[in-house]
């Protein structure tokens, strides 16, 4: 059995930049386990997979290790894939997913994300994450991931995590935002996730569910740009809707070709 596969980045306006993202549609869908193992097999921090629904697309999201909830990066990727790979005619894609319906709209060359808002609570620092991090938060939230506010992007930069204590927690599915007000952006964040094959995320859409919301408040303002300082980089145009965000950025295709696999899998 052939599938069509291809490689997104996402929220980067250059190749080998942005978060990559696996992006495979499907005509029907196939068992969880095949669909975990061809996102471990694709070895990206997230793989989509999609099924046409009538008018709408019923999409899904795997990690090698888990299916998410949520997936900002590989939703754009999948749109990006639907809209400019397979020329799907309307400006509008809708997304039925574990998070609810999900919209997607193109305009002036950015992709924008329709995601539901994840406010972050105060709550309390675990001990194992205290002692994974070489750096202390100033303050310490919660939404699904865990949400730690620094002073300055230079701590956001300097961040190391002691692996061997950061792995004794399990976060799923959510992990660790560390953020701080940026220098030449509204804010700047990295993101890590616990007992996960990839532990740091290159630019995490869902995140900014929770940051878009926090920083809004935190500065004033509705529209916010943001920067994900991982090494590959990412830039995010976020604005603050109250119960919804808007998450924009752009996408390029890196690569495509197809899976091939045996007729046991199916």
């Amino acid at each position: 059995m052939k599938l069509p596969l291809f490689q997104i980045d996402a929220f980067g306006d250059k190749v080998f930049g942005g978060n990559p993202a696996c992006v495979v549609p499907l005509k029907n869908w196939l068992k969880d386990e095949v669909l975990l193992k061809i996102a471990q097999e694709n070895a990206v921090a997230e793989t989509a997979f999609f099924v046409r629904k009538g008018k709408n697309f019923h999409l899904r999201w795997f990690t090698p290790d888990i299916e998410m909830d949520l997936c900002g990066h590989a939703t754009l990727a999948a749109a990006f894939c639907i809209k400019e790979i397979l020329k799907y005619p309307s400006d509008k894609i809708v997304f039925e997913t574990l998070s609810g319906k999900l919209i997607v709209t193109q305009s002036e060359g950015l992709l924008h994300l329709n995601l539901p808002s994840r406010k972050p609570v105060p709550s309390a620092l675990p001990n194992v994450i205290e002692k994974a991090l070489n750096i202390p938060p100033k303050e310490i939230l919660k939404s699904r991931d865990l949400f730690l506010v620094y002073n300055s992007q230079k701590e956001i930069e300097d961040i190391v995590i002691n692996r061997q204590e950061f792995d004794k927690i399990d976060l799923s599915p959510g992990g660790v935002i560390v953020t701080a007000e940026g220098e030449n952006h509204d804010f700047v964040s990295r993101y890590f996730t616990p007992q996960a094959t990839i532990l740091e995320d290159p630019v995490t859409g869902s995140a900014h569910c929770s940051l878009t919301p926090f920083w809004s408040d935190r500065l004033g303002r509705k529209n916010l740009v943001a920067k994900q300082l991982s090494k590959r980089s990412g830039l995010l145009y976020c604005e603050d809707k109250k119960d919804r965000v808007i998450i924009s950025g752009k996408a390029l295709l890196y690569s495509q070709g197809e899976a091939l696999l045996p007729s046991d899998n199916i």
